[in-house]
């Protein structure tokens, strides 16, 4: 079985872009590289539904909020991500919310990539909504595997384990929608994917990150033995239209 590398001190600077981007990196990501499957304006976005619930204001001046409410879709839900409270957007009601820690692997050295690993592509779409369906690792949508390069490894065919890249900004790319098959927990895939896609960002010179439950302790443990490191709390809010 391949193993896991031991993590690997951060000693390659990729970025020196601001930590506080990851502030609010809806905001960021849809205001910058991933404009292109957004809708909103220039005090709000939110991503096309057909990739993802995330939205986010530029700032909570009253105009932004007023704006993000304007994009709370009539028959689902936007979700918030971003440090400290969200201030609730008139016309909207809160649905649920959660603490979820921020992780970020500064420095991360790319690793070398388990050959059974393989870069999915869109012929691979319906395997990788059904693996999401069946592990719920996160919103996952039809076109969500388009925001960036998934990694996976097939079992017979079969796709058991899958990480990928979702938002993008400057500097940044999170590793997203870490899952295993049921039935193949238990052999480091997550780890291995995880590595895998991570790799892939750092290459590219950009910092991974990701978000975790603060209620997740085991991915959170896993996580840090790749590299990554809390750098603090974000709070998502799921809103609705009152």
């Amino acid at each position: 079985m391949y193993q896991l590398s031991p993590k690997t001190p951060p000693t390659l600077g990729r970025t020196t872009m601001p930590l506080h981007l990851l502030d609010r990196p809806v905001w960021q990501a849809l205001s910058t590289r991933m404009a292109h499957v957004a809708v909103g304006g220039e005090r709000a976005r939110r991503f096309v539904s057909e990739y993802g619930l995330f939205a986010a204001a530029r700032d909570d001046e009253p105009e932004s909020l007023q704006a993000l409410a304007a994009l709370v879709p009539h028959d689902n839900v936007a979700l918030l991500i971003q440090t400290g409270s969200s201030p609730l957007p008139s016309g909207t009601c809160v649905q649920m919310t959660a603490e979820c820690v921020q992780m970020v692997a500064t420095g991360f050295q790319p690793r070398n990539i388990d050959p059974r690993f393989e870069q999915l592509t869109k012929a691979d779409a319906p395997a990788m909504l059904a693996l999401a369906a069946l592990t719920e690792p996160g919103p996952f949508f039809s076109r969500t595997n388009e925001l960036g390069r998934f990694w996976g490894v097939k079992e017979n065919g079969m796709l058991v384990a899958m990480a990928g890249e979702r938002m993008s900004f400057d500097g940044y790319t999170e590793v997203s929608g870490v899952c295993t098959h049921p039935d193949f927990r238990g052999r480091g895939y997550a780890g291995l994917v995880s590595i895998a896609v991570a790799s892939h960002i750092a290459k590219r010179g950009d910092t991974p990150f990701l978000h975790a439950l603060t209620t997740n302790t085991a991915a959170i443990k896993l996580y840090e033995t790749l590299g990554f490191a809390t750098r603090t709390t974000v709070t998502v809010t799921m809103l609705k239209r009152a």
